[in-house]
């Protein structure tokens, strides 16, 4: 499955509204053109992250959009999904590599310049940098790095990198200009009035601004 992180969506439910609410908004956005598509709930019991991994999977795959789990590899494991994303804190990426094989997709964050010297580094399939600006949503994230640093940082990036952390309609030009191959959004389309025209506004501009590349 091709690995598109032009626009990845971060899936949190309880932003969305709940369990149904979050089913009916990826839907909606799998339609408007979300590119990657990740399950992250911190609140809720890993039973209901499977239950609700084992309803979103069809919807994904019928789209052709990865569907990745945040941190926890017991639960890609479960349900089958396309792959994991992992922060510093989690397991080693060559340890996730051998539970999961050869062909699920490994994702890294990397919030700190440091972090591009870590053995992880060689094995993440890409990076989700940031956050870039300040972000509410994450209580644990890492101060923001801003666009001088993104930008420094993707002249020591050869990996694929999505840029994350209060990116919404007004900075997603910026991010791709610094050098970005892809923005991740949580609240920009789970907390949209209307998710699906968010999304649709993000892929005109991202468009816009691979056009301008």
């Amino acid at each position: 499955m091709k690995l598109d992180l032009s626009l990845y969506l971060v899936l949190d439910p309880e932003m969305c509204g709940g369990f149904d609410a979050a089913l009916k908004l990826t839907q909606q956005v799998l339609d408007a053109g979300v590119t990657v598509l990740q399950l992250r709930a911190p609140q809720w019991k890993k039973r209901d992250w499977l239950r609700l991994s084992q309803r979103i999977l069809p919807m994904s795959r019928e789209a052709n959009v990865p569907f990745l789990i945040n941190d926890h590899i017991d639960i890609a494991l479960a349900c089958d999904a396309d792959g994991v994303h992992l922060g510093q804190g989690d397991l080693p990426l060559a340890v996730a590599r051998q539970l999961l094989g050869p062909d699920k997709i490994l994702g890294l964050s990397i919030s700190q310049a440091a972090h591009l010297y870590n053995d992880d580094c060689l094995l993440a399939d890409y990076f989700g940098v940031g956050p870039v600006f300040p972000t509410g949503t994450k209580q644990d994230a890492d101060p923001a790095i801003g666009l001088h640093s993104l930008r420094d940082w993707m002249t020591k990036i050869s990996k694929p990198v999505v840029a994350i952390g209060g990116i919404d309609a007004v900075n997603t030009s910026d991010i791709f200009q610094a050098g970005a191959d892809g923005i991740a959004v949580v609240s920009a389309i789970c907390a949209a009035v209307d998710p699906a025209a968010s999304t649709r506004e993000l892929g005109l501009i991202i468009n816009k601004a691979r056009n301008l590349q």
